[in-house]
């Protein structure tokens, strides 16, 4: 079980980075023998990524609800991820085109991603009574004291800045 703390924390993030979203849809329960074998896909990318240190990928978490299965990914940069998606020798392409020549068309799942570029002083976040979790475990951590203490602290602003939105 991992260890809870207790203390309030932040990620610290010295470079920019990846955000990448990405997931499947059973839109056809029934179709079994359609969606396995999207789903199963997914651990082996996962797996291979964790083994190589130079990957790219920073740390990752899965989501499941109901239908969705999602997967949310830190990455080093763009151009990593970018590398890997087209890597010829790696699990990726072969899934896809596996994906392409048996389901793309039918319906009975639906896949998607989604890939948020951020700059270093362009997030904040902030745990609490928490293992760590998300940006944190893909980054390192610090107290959330001092001028880490607030939101507008984290992202480099005083409370005397305006807000932008």
């Amino acid at each position: 079980m991992p260890q809870i703390r207790k203390e309030r924390v932040t990620a610290e993030v010295n470079d920019d980075f990846v955000v990448f979203l990405i997931g499947m849809r059973i839109n056809s329960f029934w179709k079994i023998h359609k969606w396995i074998p999207v789903f199963m896909a997914m651990p082996r990318m996962l797996n291979e990524l964790s083994e190589d240190e130079n990957s790219g990928l920073l740390s990752f978490r899965n989501r499941w609800a109901g239908r969705n299965f999602e997967v949310i990914q830190y990455w080093k940069s763009f151009k990593k991820l970018r590398d890997y998606a087209h890597d010829k020798n790696a699990e990726h392409l072969p899934a896809w085109a596996d994906f392409n020549k048996k389901v793309a068309d039918d319906g009975s799942v639906g896949i998607w991603h989604e890939t948020y570029l951020v700059q270093e002083d362009q997030f904040e976040t902030v745990y609490q009574n928490m293992p760590v979790h998300g940006l944190a475990k893909a980054m390192d951590v610090v107290p959330a004291k001092g001028h880490m203490e607030t939101a507008k602290g984290r992202l480099g602003k005083s409370e005397k800045d305006e807000d932008t939105g």
